[in-house]
C-alpha cells in the first residue's frame, strides 16, 4: 500500500500554524539564548555545550531533557504579532529572455513541467516578481501540443489589470495574471534574496487592491473561473466556432479557430463556474468521419479561480517570522551574547499559570550590586545563610545601573569532574546539587566580591533607578536588590531552535532575526 503526504496539507499547516500565532488566546515568542555554549573560562563544559561550539555548534537535541535546558538558557523574548508572521514562496524573478512554466493543474509524475521536469506545480517557476513588487502568474508561455517549446518571455508585465494579459507587443506568447504588490512594509522586514512575502488575512482583508483580485477570482459571482484552454492536439477535419466547456462545471466557452481543419487557438470567453474537470464539446463542430480526433485540455485554476485562493494557488507551505532585538528596553541587556534563537509557545507569568501576554519578556533573574564588575558567560556563587551554596551563570552587567542578570542550568549542579555534563555520582553531591536561589544578605557575590544594593526595592519594590539626572525603567520589578524572571522558565513549549556560533552585541547593535519554517 502506497500513501504520501499531499502538497494541500502542507499548505494548511502553514495556514493553520499562522492563525494560531494570531490568535488573541496564544501567545508565541522568539527567545534569544546561551551566552555560554563553549563553558567558562574555569574549563568546565557544561551540558548542551561544546568546546568547539563556534566552529561546529551542535546539532539541537529534541527531547524533553533538551527543551527544559533551552528554557534554561534563555535570555529574552520578543512576542510574535500579526506584523511579523508572513507566508511565502520562492523567489521567481522575472528576467528579459528567460523560460517560464505555465500555470497547469494537472503535473504529475507522467506529466512532468516541461522546464524543470517537476511532478509538482509548486516547484515549477509558474509564478514571478518584476522589479515593481508585483506578483504574477503564469497563464501561457506560448506552448501546445502543436509547438511545445517554451517562448523566452521579452516583456515585463507590470499592469494591475485583473484580466489575464500579454505584458507588452513583442508576441513572446506569455500570458499573465496580476495577484498582488508585496507592500513597503513587508519589503524592509521580510524581504530576502530567496523568498518573495504572501500578504496575511488574503481571504479576510479589506484592501482595496486585494479585494478587487479576490473578487474577481470568484467565479459565483462572475462566471469567470477558466482562463486557459492547452491545445495538446489540433486534430484534423474541424470546422471554427463556440464550444461549450463540459464536465462538472457549467457556463463555460470556448471560441475555436482553425487551419485546414486544425484546431489552432482556443479562446476562452466565458470562464463559468465550479469545474474541477472539463471537456471541450467539439460534436458540433466535428466534419464527418474524424480520424484525427482534437484533444483540448481546460485549465482548472485553484479553487473559484486564479487569485481567489492565494495560498493554494502559489503552494504557501512556508512561513517567515521576524523578530528586532535593540537597545530600546532595559529587559535585553545590550552587553549579552547569545548563541541560540528559538520560538516558545504559551509561556505563563512568573508563579502563574496564566499566559503570559506581553510584547516581550526578560526570562532572567537579576541583582543590583554595588560593587564588582561581573563577566558574562562565567560563573558566579553565593554562600547563603544555610551554609549552602546558590549558583548562576552571568548573562550580563550593566555598569550603568549596576544590574547583574543571570540564569542557571543543570550544568551547575552536575558531576564537576567530567564537565557537568550528567548525573554521574560525585563527593560533596549532596551539598552541591540542589538547586537554590541567591539571597538578599550581605553575603557578597563570588568570585568578584561583589555587594548586593539590599536596601535596593526596600520597603517599596520598585523597576526604576536614578542615574545622574536619569531616570531608568530596568523592565522588572526590584525588592530589597533582587528581580525574579518575568516568565515561568519552565513553562511553555518550545517548538524551534536553531543553534548559531556565539553572537556578542555592543549598545549599538541591533538582532534582525528572520526564521524560515517549513511545513
Amino acid at each position: 500500500m502506497s500513501a504520501f503526504v499531499t502538497d494541500q496539507f502542507r499548505i494548511l499547516n502553514a495556514n493553520n500554524f499562522v492563525e494560531s500565532v494570531t490568535n488573541s488566546t496564544n501567545s508565541y515568542y522568539v527567545f534569544l539564548g546561551l551566552p555560554n555554549p563553549t563553558g567558562t573560562s574555569l574549563g568546565s563544559v557544561g551540558f548542551g555545550r561544546s568546546v568547539t561550539w563556534n566552529l561546529d555548534p551542535l546539532v539541537p537535541t529534541d527531547n524533553i531533557s533538551y527543551q527544559s535546558h533551552y528554557k534554561d538558557t534563555s535570555i529574552f523574548g520578543k512576542k510574535i504579532t500579526d506584523s511579523n508572521i508572513r507566508r511565502i514562496i520562492r523567489k521567481v524573478d522575472w528576467t528579459v529572455n528567460t523560460q517560464y512554466e505555465m500555470y497547469r493543474h494537472d503535473y504529475s509524475v507522467s506529466n512532468v513541467t516541461p522546464l524543470s521536469k517537476s511532478p509538482r506545480l509548486y516547484d515549477s517557476n509558474f509564478y514571478v516578481i518584476n522589479s515593481d513588487y508585483r506578483v504574477y502568474i503564469c497563464i501561457d508561455n506560448g506552448s501546445s501540443g502543436i509547438n511545445p517549446t517554451v517562448q523566452r518571455s521579452k516583456d515585463e508585465p507590470k499592469f494591475t489589470d485583473l484580466e489575464p494579459s500579454a505584458a507588452g507587443t513583442s508576441g513572446d506568447g506569455y500570458v499573465w495574471k496580476y495577484l498582488f504588490t508585496v507592500s513597503p512594509s513587508d519589503i524592509i522586514k521580510f524581504d530576502s534574496t530567496e523568498y518573495i512575502v504572501v500578504p496575511n488575512n488574503w481571504q479576510t482583508s479589506t484592501d482595496s487592491q486585494v479585494v478587487s483580485v479576490r473578487e474577481n477570482g470568484n467565479s459565483t459571482l462572475n462566471q469567470n473561473q477558466i482562463k486557459k484552454i492547452y491545445i495538446e492536439n489540433g486534430g484534423s477535419g474541424y470546422n471554427a466556432g463556440t464550444a461549450k466547456i463540459l464536465g462538472d462545471g457549467s457556463g463555460g466557452e470556448v471560441s475555436i479557430q482553425v487551419l485546414n481543419g486544425v484546431i489552432t487557438s482556443a479562446t476562452v470567453t466565458s470562464g463559468g463556474s465550479g469545474y474541477s474537470y472539463g471537456i471541450v464539446d467539439l460534436g458540433p463542430l466535428q466534419k464527418t468521419s474524424l480520424s484525427n480526433y482534437a484533444k483540448l485540455i481546460p485549465i482548472i485554476p485553484p479553487s473559484k479561480g486564479h487569485g481567489y485562493d492565494l495560498y493554494t494557488e502559489l503552494g504557501t507551505d512556508k512561513v517567515l517570522i521576524y523578530a528586532r532585538f535593540d537597545d530600546s528596553t532595559k529587559d535585553f541587556p545590550v552587553d549579552t551574547k547569545f548563541s541560540q534563537i528559538g520560538i516558545v509557545k504559551n509561556p505563563t507569568y512568573f508563579d502563574s499559570d496564566v499566559i503570559f501576554d506581553e510584547n516581550q519578556f526578560s526570562s532572567l533573574y537579576a541583582i543590583k550590586l554595588t560593587s564588582g564588575t561581573p563577566i558574562v558567560g562565567e560563573k558566579i556563587t553565593q554562600t547563603l545563610a544555610s551554609g549552602k551554596i546558590a549558583k548562576g551563570y552571568v548573562a550580563s552587567y550593566d555598569s550603568e545601573t549596576k544590574v547583574m542578570k543571570y540564569f542557571g542550568d543543570r550544568s551547575l549542579y552536575y558531576n564537576p569532574t567530567n564537565g557537568y555534563i550528567d548525573q554521574t555520582d560525585y563527593n560533596a553531591v549532596s551539598l552541591n546539587s540542589q538547586v537554590l536561589n541567591f539571597e538578599s544578605s550581605s553575603n557578597q557575590i563570588q568570585p568578584y566580591s561583589a555587594s548586593i544594593d539590599v536596601s535596593f526595592g526596600d520597603p517599596t519594590p520598585t523597576n526604576k533607578v536614578t542615574v545622574g539626572n536619569k531616570v531608568i525603567d530596568l523592565g522588572v520589578t526590584f525588592t530589597k536588590g533582587l528581580a525574579n524572571p518575568e516568565i515561568n522558565k519552565a513553562s511553555g513549549d518550545i517548538i524551534y531552535i536553531d543553534n548559531r556560533s556565539l553572537v556578542s552585541r555592543s549598545s549599538r547593535q541591533k538582532e534582525d532575526i528572520k526564521i524560515i519554517l517549513e511545513f
